[in-house]
């Protein structure tokens, strides 16, 4: 007999799913089951969270659906933070939670509750399965849900029962390719501008279309800039590009929100202002943004917009313009000498050299201050950040999303002490699942970035609640059974990382560092 249990895994390997990060538990165990015969591996993880943040960091690199799969009651509810992030960072995760029988609904079931009603604001589509003959082609629609538009996270609730009836394997539906946009206006529009500016959103990035933001420069004459960070046109990634922003005439978003990472749109006062987004909402919310001049809002793909604009012969236009948008998105602050405690500043100018040293490195960038000086300062052809929704905590799981996304990366996590506490458990996955990372903690026993607001709002006198230890974050990794290191002096550093990638095994070198604000371009 095929069971419901069945038909949910082979629709999921006919969609092209070889891996699912879940962690188990009473209601999910049938799924556990189906996936030995429909050959999906399961990453077993220590916290729900950590599963989807899993599935987010692995969609990333993919280019796929990241799927996570976790069981009813509290599973569910520790799932719910990390669609939060999902969703700001447009990025395709499917959800596959157990629940309690359908058969006994209203009846006080163990672990019954409305799922759906639970993670419906925080999804695209959240859908309880409540017949076993439409499982499959549930699960088949939810792919297709999560990866059209502007791409984001679904909820499947699978009832127990639900999963143990018997049920037929629906056949992967043909889903025709849409028609090609008519960008023939946009393109004019564009054409029109003195200092027209490009914004990519999340799903748009150098990492996970690479190529596209050359091309589109190259075709339009317009400088491409990626956002997706909370920090917006503050990111110390972009460095100056704020002041240069004000100066565009024509603005236009594809696939990033107009929202306050723009500051509603008063960065570019005097310009016109084009959104292409696949979410009619976001289309909305443009029009009605006051002072805003908006020449063109079309709910359509902003990926079949971007590659329509992609096409064509190069154009030597703006090329002062440009140069000017590309010079002040690398200002950086200068490299100063470190003093008897080294400087994130410096940590990341060193690990650079180990970035571009490495056989195809990714690097994670995740937490508060010490997130933004890896931002600005590391670079790699992939990268991870904890994105716009402004949590943080994932960094871990996105480096073994990663690895196992590409078994060939060498994947670099940079996290603040705060992040790393999120889910320290999670090292004990990557060593029993064999997914080899290094973490590089900038170890400044605080709460960086809420240490910088009590100071800053509130007074030197008024520092409390924001301190950490000096807790060992790379014997923790040890005893766990991976690679650690401490480093305290910046030229032990090279040495320390160097030893982490050829240990082949998880890695945490605790770093201590200067608990310097983040860094502020202007």
């Amino acid at each position: 007999m095929t069971r419901g249990a069945d038909a949910v895994m082979r629709a999921l390997a006919a969609q092209g799913v070889r891996d699912i990060f879940a962690l188990s538990g009473n209601q999910i165990m049938p799924l556990f089951d189906a996936s030995i015969d429909a050959g999906i591996r399961l990453y077993h993880t220590r916290h729900e969270a950590a599963a989807v943040y899993m599935a987010e960091g692995y969609a990333q690199i993919t280019g796929g659906v990241g799927v996570a799969l976790v069981t009813a009651g509290a599973g569910l509810g520790n799932a719910i933070g990390p669609l939060l992030t999902a969703r700001a960072s447009d990025t395709p995760v499917l959800l596959l939670s157990g629940d309690s029988p359908v058969s006994r609904d209203g009846q006080g079931a163990f672990q019954e509750m409305g799922q759906v009603a639970l993670t419906a604001s925080l999804t695209k589509w959240s859908v309880r399965a409540t017949r076993a003959e439409d499982i499959g082609a549930t699960i088949h629609a939810a792919v297709r849900v999560a990866m059209e538009g502007r791409p984001g996270p679904v909820h499947v609730s699978l009832p127990a029962d639900v999963l143990l009836a018997a049920a037929q394997v629906a056949d992967t539906p043909v889903v025709p390719d849409a028609p090609p946009p008519d960008i023939a206006d946009l393109r004019e529009w564009l054409d029109r501008a003195d200092r027209p500016v490009i914004v990519m959103g999340p799903a748009l990035t150098r990492t996970r279309a690479s190529g596209l933001a050359e091309r589109l420069e190259q075709t339009t004459g317009a400088p491409v800039v990626d956002m997706e960070s909370p920090r917006g046109i503050k990111d110390p990634a972009l460095g100056g590009f704020a002041a240069v922003m004000a100066e565009a005439d024509r603005v236009l978003l594809l696939g990033k929100p107009l929202d306050f990472t723009l500051q509603f749109g008063a960065v570019a006062p005097c310009a016109e202002w084009a959104v292409i987004n696949g979410d009619a909402a976001e289309i909305d919310r443009a029009r009605r943004t006051r002072d805003l001049r908006l020449g063109h809002a079309v709910a359509a793909d902003p990926a079949a917009v971007a590659q329509g604009l992609a096409r064509g012969n190069a154009r030597a236009r703006n090329a002062g313009w440009r140069h000017r948008v590309t010079a002040a998105c690398a200002k950086r602050l200068p490299l100063c000498e470190s003093g008897n405690i080294i400087h994130p500043r410096a940590l990341c100018a060193e690990a650079q050299a180990i970035v571009e040293a490495a056989a195809d490195p990714v690097i994670v960038c995740d937490g508060g201050e010490f997130g933004q000086w890896a931002q600005a300062g590391l670079a790699a052809p992939r990268r991870i950040i904890n994105g716009v929704s402004g949590a943080i905590g994932g960094g871990l799981c996105y480096a073994m999303a990663a690895r196992a996304a590409d078994p060939t990366a060498t994947v670099l996590a940079f996290m603040g002490d705060g992040t790393a506490g999120f889910h320290l458990a999670e090292f004990e996955t990557a060593v029993r699942e064999d997914l080899p990372f290094v973490a590089i903690i900038g170890n400044d026993q605080r709460w960086n970035a809420e240490h910088q607001i009590q100071l800053r709002d509130f007074g030197a006198d008024r520092l409390h609640g924001c301190a950490l230890s000096d807790a060992r974050y790379d014997e923790a990794m040890i005893a766990l059974g991976g690679f650690g290191a401490s480093v305290t002096e910046l030229h032990d550093l090279k040495g320390a990382i160097e030893a982490a990638i050829g240990s082949g095994k998880p890695a945490c070198i605790n770093v201590m560092i200067e608990g310097a604000p983040a860094p502020d371009l202007g």
